[in-house]
C-alpha cells in the first residue's frame, strides 16, 4: 500500500492543502479586523469564479503541452506571489446603504460590486486564478503515479487533510491569531515551497500530446460526452446542487460558532480545524467503507451528514447548545471524504485516460466553482435577510440549507445507480488488445 510514490506524492498534497488551510476559513477575522466586512461576499466568491476557468487551462494546457509536475510547479510559484501581496493591499471598506425594498437581483449582484475592485479582492482573485487548477492536478498527477489508486488514493489525501489542520492551527498560534496579516504570508511561504518541490514530482508527460488537436481539447470540453451515461448525469448535478450550502459552511460556520461562544481554546479558527481533523480519520478506514459500500452509499452517506450537520447547527443557535455545533463540525470529515473524495475516485474510473486532468477539472468546476460561487452570492443574501438590528437568525440561516441537501439526497439515492467498479473503458481496452497483439 505505501511506496516510494505514495510518500512524494503525500508531501505535496499535504503542502497543497496547507496552502489552502492557512488563511481561507480564517480570512474573516483578518477581514473584520480590518474593518472589510463588506468584501467577505466577494472574497469567498473569487475562489469559485477561479475554478470555473481552471477546467479549460487544464484541458488547453495539461493534457497537450506541458508535464504535469512543470505547471503545478509554475502555478504555485505565481500564486504565492500574489497571496503575499494580498494583506499588504487590504483597505477599510464598506457598501453604501442599499435603496429602501431594493429588489433581490440588487441584494444578490449588484449591492456588493464595488467589492470586486478592491484590491485585496483582485489580488486574492489572481492568487486563486493559479491556485484552482492545481486542485486538479495534484488529483490527477495522484491518480497516474499510483499503482492501487483506490487504496492509495486515501493515503495521499489524508496528507492533505493533515495539511490543512496543520495551517488552521499555525493560524491559530500566530500573533493576533486569525486577525493577523500573517496568515497570508504563511501561505504563500509553503506556496513558493511546493511550487519548487513540484519539479521533482514524478514526470507526467500530458496525456494527449502528439495527437492531432480538437476543439474539445484545447477548451477542456470532450469530457462533456461523459454526459450520455445518465448516472454520472445524477452525480454531477447532484455535487453542483449540494455545494451551494457548502459554500455557508466556509464562510459563515466559523462566525457561527464565534457567536455562539462554542470556541476550543479560545479560536474560531482552531475550532473549525475538528472538522478537517476527523477527515484524518475517516480517510484512514475510508477503504474499509468504500469495499462494503460501493460508490453510491458512499455519496450517499456524505450527503446525510450534510443534512445532519445544518440541521444540528439550526437546533443549536437559539440556545448556543455547544455540543451540537462541535458534532456538526466534526462530521465534516464524513461530508467531505464520503462525498468529495469518493466523487474524485468515481470521476476517474468513469473517464478514459485521455481526458481524466478534464474530467477532474470539470468537477473542480462544478463544486468548486458553479456550486460555491452561487452558494456564496446566495448565502450571503441570506444571512443579510435574515439580520435584524446586527444579530442573526441562525437558526433561520441553517434550517434552509438542512431542508435543500435532504432534497438532494433523496434524488441522488432514487436516481443514481452505477457499478464502475466492473467496467473497462473502451480506449484502455483497444489499448490493451493492441498490446496482446504486438510482437
Amino acid at each position: 500500500m505505501f511506496s516510494p510514490n505514495t510518500v512524494r506524492l503525500g508531501i505535496m498534497m499535504f503542502l497543497q492543502f496547507f496552502i489552502w488551510g492557512s488563511w481561507y476559513v480564517s480570512m474573516t477575522g483578518f477581514i473584520n479586523a480590518s474593518e472589510m466586512t463588506a468584501v467577505t461576499g466577494a472574497a469567498y466568491t473569487v475562489g469559485p469564479l477561479a475554478a470555473i476557468i481552471a477546467p479549460f487551462f487544464l484541458g488547453m494546457i495539461a493534457d497537450r503541452f506541458f508535464a504535469s509536475q512543470r505547471v503545478l510547479g509554475v502555478l504555485h510559484l505565481l500564486g504565492s506571489v500574489a497571496i503575499i501581496a494580498a494583506p499588504l493591499a487590504a483597505r477599510a471598506f464598506s457598501l453604501p446603504e442599499a435603496p429602501e425594498n431594493a429588489s433581490l437581483l440588487y441584494q444578490l449582484v449588484l449591492h456588493d460590486l464595488p467589492a470586486y475592485v478592491q484590491p485585496f479582492v483582485l489580488l486574492l482573485l489572481l492568487h486563486m486564478l493559479c491556485y484552482m487548477p492545481t486542485l486538479g492536478l495534484t488529483t490527477s498527477l495522484s491518480f497516474q503515479n499510483l499503482e492501487d489508486s483506490e487504496k492509495q488514493f486515501p493515503i495521499v489525501r489524508v496528507l492533505g487533510t493533515i495539511g490543512w489542520i496543520a495551517g488552521n492551527l499555525a493560524v491559530s498560534v500566530l500573533p493576533g491569531k486569525d486577525a493577523s496579516a500573517w496568515q497570508f504570508y504563511m501561505a504563500g511561504g509553503a506556496g513558493l515551497l511546493l511550487g519548487l518541490y513540484s519539479f521533482t514530482l514524478p514526470d507526467t508527460p500530458p496525456p494527449a500530446r502528439g495527437t492531432k488537436p480538437t476543439i474539445g481539447q484545447i477548451l477542456g470540453t470532450d469530457s462533456l460526452r461523459l454526459f450520455r451515461d445518465p448516472a454520472y448525469t445524477v452525480f454531477i448535478v447532484c455535487s453542483f446542487l449540494i455545494c451551494i450550502p457548502l459554500a455557508g459552511y466556509y464562510a459563515q460556520a466559523r462566525n457561527f460558532a464565534e457567536s455562539a461562544n462554542a470556541l476550543v481554546n479560545g479560536s474560531a479558527t482552531f475550532t473549525m480545524s475538528f472538522g478537517q481533523m476527523s477527515e484524518v480519520f475517516f480517510m484512514v478506514v475510508m477503504p474499509l467503507f468504500f469495499a462494503r459500500l460501493g460508490v453510491k452509499w458512499m455519496l450517499a452517506v456524505g450527503m446525510a451528514a450534510w443534512v445532519v450537520r445544518y440541521g444540528l447547527f439550526a437546533a443549536a443557535a437559539d440556545d448556543k447548545i455547544m455540543w451540537m455545533i462541535l458534532v456538526g463540525i466534526i462530521l465534516h470529515g464524513i461530508c467531505y471524504d464520503f462525498f468529495f473524495v469518493t466523487g474524485m475516485i468515481y470521476v476517474d474510473k468513469k473517464a478514459p485516460r485521455k481526458i481524466r486532468n478534464q474530467a477532474q477539472g470539470f468537477l473542480v468546476l462544478i463544486t468548486q466553482g458553479l456550486g460555491l460561487g452561487i452558494g456564496a452570492k446566495l448565502f450571503f443574501a441570506h444571512v443579510v435577510m435574515n439580520t435584524q438590528d446586527g444579530v442573526v437568525d441562525w437558526r433561520r440561516v441553517w434550517l434552509y440549507p438542512a431542508v435543500f441537501a435532504g432534497v438532494i439526497l433523496v434524488a441522488f439515492v432514487l436516481l443514481f445507480w452505477d457499478r464502475v467498479d466492473k467496467q473497462v473503458q473502451p480506449d484502455e481496452a483497444a489499448e490493451a488488445a493492441a498490446r496482446d497483439k504486438s510482437p
